[in-house]
C-alpha cells in the first residue's frame, strides 16, 4: 500500500483540540484497518519538553522508548493503539540542534546553511522515516498559523506534497466559528481569514474542522465552503461535547473517514467504533460521586496532571463511578487545617515531581492517608515520600529524608543510586543536569501473595519510568522487618518498584508511571483497583 499522509492544522487561537482530534480521527482509520501513527511537531526552541516547567506547557508525556515528549501524544494512545516512540514528537530546537551539529561535523561540505532547504529537509526526512512502518501519518503542527516559530513546519508540509504526490497528501484546517450569543450567530469570518493567512503560504486545505459551541447550520456550511474553497461535505462540525471520547463518533457520522478514503481512494471496510460505544456507556451509567485528591505542586495547570487525571477517571468507567478530582496544592497542607482538606476525599493520590517545594504537605497527606485507612496511591515522588513517612514516623527514624530534598541527610533513604550503588548505571541516561535520569519502559517482578500480584494478575509487568532518585538498598532491610512490603523489583531485582503495606486496607506506591499505560477502553489494573477501594472506603463512612 502506498503511503499516506494527513497534516492537521490550527488557526484563530490555540488550545481548540488539534490533538484530541488528531488521536480521534487516528483511531476511526485505525479501526478501517489501516495501521495509523500520529506525530506532534512543537515550534519551540526547547530540544524536548524534559526541562519545561509543567506549569508552563503541562506533562512530559514519557514514551516506551523513553522520550520525553510533549502531552498531546498522551492523547494520541488514549485513543489509538499503536504505541508512540522518540519519532513521533520533535521541536524547532531538535531540528536546529541536529542541523547545526552536522554542519560543525562539515556533513554540508562548507554550504551555507539555510531554513530552505537544510531545516525543512530535516524535518520532512524525520516525517518520511516514521511513516516507513504505516499506512496513514497524521502530522500535527503546534501552534497556529500566523505564528513565526510554525513557518519551517509549514513550509515543509506544503512541501511534501510536491515532492511525494499531492493525491497521497491531504491538509486538514481546524478553526474557531465563534458564537456572539447577544445577535445568536455563529461568525464566519476568523475562520475565513485563517484559510487565507494559510493560502498566503502555499497550503489549501482539503477538509475544514470547525469548534463552535452550535452546531453549523447549512446556511453557514455552505458559506464557509465558499469562501475557503472546499467541498460542502468537507466542513466538519465539531461542536463543545460533555465527552472527547464521544469525538469519534462525531467525526464518522459526519462523514469524515468516508471522505478522507474517498480522497486517498482507499478500500477498506467500514470502521467499528463499538469499543467507543462502550466507553460512552460505561460513562452514562457511571453514577456514584467518587472524590480523589491529586495532592502535587504543579496544581495551577491541571495539564500537569493530565494523564493522571485520565488514568483516574477511566478506573472510575471501569466501577461505574463519576470522579470528582479536587487539585490539592501541597503547600496549603498545614496542621492546622489538613484534616478539612484531606476528610472529604475518598482516596489520596500524590503523583510525579520534582524539587522539595511541598514535600512536608505531601507527607503529612500520606500519613493521614496511612493513619486514617484511606486508599492510597503513590506515583513516583509518591513512592520515594510513602518510604520517607513511614520511615520516619513508623520506626523512628526522624532523619529520614531524600538526597533531593536534603543533600547531606543523616539516612538518605532516597537517593541518587551512585550515592549508594556505583555499578547499577545500565538503566540511566546522562543528561545536562549533572545527575541521571531513568526513563521508559522496564519490566518489574512482582512478589506472589501481594496485593500488587492480585492487581496485575502476573508475575511481570512492563511500565514506564521518569526518575533520578531510588530506594537505598543499603538502608531497607530495617524498614522492610518493621511492616513495609517490597512487592515489587526490578529485573535484577535490585532496585524498588513497589510498595505496599500489610496493615492497610489499600496503600499502594510505585516507582513507574502507570498513567502512562492507561486508555479508556481498557483502563489501568491499579487505577481500576484504585477507584474500587475508593468506593468501598466511602461505603464504610456512610
Amino acid at each position: 500500500m502506498n503511503k499516506y499522509y494527513i497534516f492537521i492544522t490550527g488557526g484563530v487561537v490555540s488550545s481548540l483540540g488539534k490533538g484530541i482530534t488528531a488521536g480521534s480521527l487516528g483511531s476511526i482509520l485505525e479501526e478501517r484497518k489501516l495501521k495509523t501513527t500520529i506525530i506532534k511537531l512543537d515550534p519551540y526552541i526547547n530540544v524536548d519538553p524534559g526541562t519545561i516547567s509543567p506549569i508552563q506547557h503541562g506533562e512530559v508525556f514519557v514514551t516506551k522508548d523513553g522520550a520525553e515528549t510533549d502531552l498531546d501524544l498522551g492523547h494520541y494512545e488514549r485513543f489509538i493503539k499503536n504505541k508512540m516512540t522518540s519519532l513521533n514528537n520533535f521541536t524547532t530546537g531538535s531540528i536546529y540542534a541536529e542541523v547545526l551539529k552536522k554542519e560543525r561535523r562539515g556533513d554540508y561540505l562548507g554550504a551555507t546553511i539555510q531554513v530552505i532547504p537544510h531545516i525543512t529537509d530535516l524535518i520532512k526526512n524525520r516525517i518520511i522515516k516514521l511513516s516507513k512502518k504505516n499506512d496513514i501519518t497524521i502530522v500535527e503542527i503546534g501552534g497556529t498559523v500566523g505564528d513565526i516559530e510554525s513557518l519551517p513546519f509549514l513550509e515543509a508540509i506544503r512541501q511534501i506534497s510536491i515532492d511525494i504526490n499531492k493525491k497521497n497528501v491531504l491538509y486538514i484546517h481546524l478553526t474557531l466559528l465563534p458564537y456572539i450569543s447577544t445577535t445568536k450567530e455563529i461568525k464566519t469570518k476568523p475562520t475565513q481569514h485563517s484559510v487565507k493567512e494559510l493560502l498566503s503560504i502555499g497550503i489549501q486545505p482539503d477538509i475544514l474542522i470547525c469548534r463552535s459551541e452550535k452546531k453549523i447550520s447549512e446556511t453557514e456550511r455552505k458559506k464557509i465552503a465558499l469562501f475557503c474553497n472546499v467541498s460542502k461535505k468537507a466542513v466538519i462540525s465539531l461542536i463543545d461535547l460533555d465527552s472527547i471520547y464521544k469525538i469519534p463518533k462525531l467525526l464518522q457520522l459526519q462523514g469524515l473517514d468516508d471522505y478522507i478514503c474517498k480522497y486517498f481512494n482507499l478500500n477498506v471496510p467500514i470502521a467499528d467504533l463499538s469499543s467507543w460505544d462502550k466507553v460512552i456507556s460505561e460513562e452514562k451509567q457511571s453514577t456514584e460521586i467518587i472524590t480523589i485528591g491529586i495532592i502535587g505542586k504543579y496544581t495551577e495547570l491541571p495539564d500537569a496532571y493530565k494523564s493522571v487525571i485520565e488514568a483516574i477517571k477511566h478506573g472510575g468507567l471501569k466501577n461505574k463511578a463519576k470522579i470528582i478530582i479536587k487539585l490539592i496544592n501541597s503547600e496549603k497542607i498545614i496542621e492546622n487545617k489538613y484534616n478539612q482538606i484531606l476528610e472529604k476525599l475518598d482516596g489520596i493520590l500524590i503523583p510525579g515531581g520534582f524539587g522539595k517545594r511541598g514535600i512536608e504537605g505531601m507527607i503529612f497527606s500520606i500519613r493521614y492517608a496511612r493513619e486514617k485507612k484511606i486508599p492510597y496511591l503513590g506515583i513516583c515522588l509518591g513512592m520515594q515520600l510513602a518510604i520517607i513517612e513511614y520511615t520516619r514516623n513508623v520506626i523512628g527514624i526522624t532523619s529520614a529524608n531524600s538526597t533531593e530534598f536534603q543533600p547531606n541527610c543523616k539516612y538518605p533513604i532516597i537517593a541518587l543510586i551512585k550515592e549508594w550503588d556505583k555499578k547499577q548505571k545500565k538503566y540511566y541516561k546522562k543528561n545536562n543536569l549533572g545527575g541521571t535520569m531513568r526513563l521508559g519502559e522496564h519490566i518489574c517482578i512482582i512478589k506472589k501473595n501481594s496485593l500488587t500480584y492480585k492487581i496485575y494478575k502476573n508475575k511481570k509487568i512492563s511500565e514506564r519510568h521518569r526518575h533520578r532518585y531510588e530506594v537505598n538498598n543499603l538502608l531497607l532491610k530495617k524498614i522492610e522487618k518493621l511492616g513495609l512490603i517490597i512487592s515489587g523489583r526490578s529485573k535484577e531485582k535490585n532496585l524498588v518498584e513497589i510498595i505496599e503495606l500489610f496493615n492497610h486496607p489499600w496503600f499502594i506506591a510505585c516507582q513507574f508511571h502507570p498513567e502512562f499505560n492507561s486508555n479508556p477502553r481498557k483502563g489501568h489494573p491499579l487505577f481500576k483497583s484504585f477507584i474500587k477501594a475508593a468506593k468501598i472506603y466511602k461505603k464504610k463512612l456512610l
